[in-house]
């Protein structure tokens, strides 16, 4: 692909972690590899009392740790740390964005900045509409600026709260810029595997023909964490599982596997096609949640042979909290592709391992030649795309055995990213920063997007905050609380990799 056009991207919240921990690391691998223009620049707006220099020192630090590329050599970093500047103000300050403008205006003046603008939301939530409020009010968004200079703004998750939260940010975000001016990320969409999905789908004629309810039995998606709250606790007992995972990550992934082609790869055709997946799932009525809905909270336990504590211990959890901090629910498509085939869904933290998966299971074949006795009953075919770790693909299949007889046994057929293409995939937040850049919008949501999954998670939501029923727990190193289990076993079906050992 092209390089972008000169821009400046400009960070709200380049104190905080995320700015960190993978914004910055991205930026520089992105310079290392050539990707990014001869001329752009980065803008650290934050609270903090900082200097260029020691803005600079700390980013040279997170390079260090965290990027793809490194290490930090001197006259490479000395390059891009040229390109980098720290600006201190409140988020509610006019003046600090008045100021910002200035800065912004001779840097562009003398070529250091140049003037198409990417500003990104690395901010807690409740910041984003000040933010963009102020933003207006500097006149530092330009909506009629078409191709050049661009004014662009990214919006981290969580858009919005609930449903009619998520429309108040969409009406401030859209009064302010254009809709094509807007990129919702989620960062899940960035994953190589994750974008892999529709390759896979639509570039190999032999899975076409067989996704669908006439061969799959039934999809899991299931995102595992071993980490807590992680500092989080003031933000994640806001949120809970529920809305930091379902909402976004996993309902991405259900409209990659489920959607229809598009009839091309714009950004408005395939974000149309995940909209149609949005709004024929199946809703769950309230008097429906408590069968087909798990949710849970983790209690002390061992992770990796290490003690850890239980939710309520947490800095800044309540010690009364009924946060859920694990979720699984069953769902279903209401679309000729994809009527009757059950989706079942799993996220939670503490949880054994990281994983994040989906598998599709396909029927089983007739009861008849190597299905019956003596040979049967065997497993059926299982396709896994793996989006993290050890990013790949794996489909499982029944092979004989080698010998005089016909014992027959599942084998695993598998293909891994780094041992096909030598290296591990880059970080999301590389490809979907080069995205906003270039103005493509396809990796991001749109708003309606955001809207019809809110709409899908209203009624749980509402059942969970007027619900008096005790939330379950489960203690930190299993795999979720027995309700969990019992979602998909009493349809006679078992959570990908478990073994059969009940009736």
């Amino acid at each position: 692909m092209d390089r972008p056009e000169p821009f400046t991207l400009v960070v709200f919240g380049a104190s905080g972690d995320l700015t960190r921990r993978k914004l910055v690391p991205a930026v520089y691998s992105l310079f290392r590899d050539g990707q990014l223009p001869e001329r752009f620049a980065v803008v650290g707006f934050a609270r903090r009392d900082k200097t260029d220099e020691s803005f600079r020192n700390e980013m040279r630090e997170a390079v260090d740790t965290f990027a793809r590329v490194k290490p930090a050599n001197g006259d490479e970093w000395g390059r891009f740390a040229a390109r980098l500047r720290y600006h201190r103000s409140s988020f509610e300050d006019p003046e600090g964005f008045r100021s910002l403008r200035e800065l912004l205006a001779k840097g562009s003046g003398d070529g250091t900045m140049p003037a198409s603008r990417l500003f990104y939301l690395a901010t807690q939530p409740q910041w984003f509409a000040p933010v963009i409020d102020q933003l207006s009010a500097a006149e530092l968004i330009c909506p009629e600026c078409r191709p050049s200079p661009w004014s662009r703004i990214i919006i981290e998750k969580p858009i919005g709260r609930d449903l009619a939260t998520a429309r108040e940010l969409n009406a401030l975000a859209d009064g302010a810029f254009a809709e094509d001016q807007i990129f919702r990320i989620d960062h899940y969409l960035g994953k190589e595997t994750v974008q892999n999905i529709l390759v896979l789908r639509f570039a190999n004629s032999i899975f076409e023909p067989v996704w669908n309810q006439k061969y799959v039995d039934h999809v899991q998606i299931t995102v595992a964490e071993t980490i807590g709250v992680e500092g989080r606790g003031a933000y994640y007992d806001r949120a809970g599982a529920l809305r930091d995972m379902v909402q976004n990550h996993i309902l991405q992934l259900l409209c990659l596997v489920a959607m229809e082609s598009p009839s091309s790869l714009a950004p408005n055709d395939v974000r149309d096609e995940k909209v149609k997946v949005l709004k024929a799932l199946r809703p769950i009525p309230r008097d429906c949640v408590a069968n087909d809905v798990v949710r849970a909270q983790y209690t002390a336990g061992t992770i990796g042979r290490k003690a850890v504590p239980g939710y309520r211990e947490e800095d800044n959890v309540p010690n009364d909290s009924t946060t859920e901090t694990f979720v699984a629910l069953k769902t279903c498509i209401n679309n000729w592709r994809w009527k009757g085939v059950p989706f079942y869904l799993r996220t939670g933290k503490r949880l054994p391992r990281r994983m994040s998966e989906i598998s599709i299971h396909f029927k089983a074949v007739p009861e008849v030649l190597f299905n019956a006795a003596p040979f049967g009953p065997m497993e059926p075919n299982v396709l896994v795309l793996r989006i993290q770790p050890n990013e790949g693909i794996s489909m499982q299949f029944q092979v004989k055995q080698p010998g005089p007889g016909t014992g027959i046994r599942p084998f695993r057929m598998d293909f891994g990213y780094s041992h096909s293409f030598g290296h591990a995939p880059p970080d999301a937040y590389e490809r979907l920063l080069l995205d906003a850049a270039r103005g493509d919008s396809t990796l991001f949501t749109r708003s309606d997007e955001v809207e019809a999954a809110w709409s899908f998670l209203a009624p749980i939501l509402e059942w969970c905050g007027e619900s008096d029923v005790e939330l379950p727990v489960y203690p930190a190193g299993t795999w979720g609380p027995e309700d969990a289990d019992n979602l998909i076993h009493r349809d006679g079906r078992l959570w990908h990799g478990e073994v059969k050992t009940w009736a």
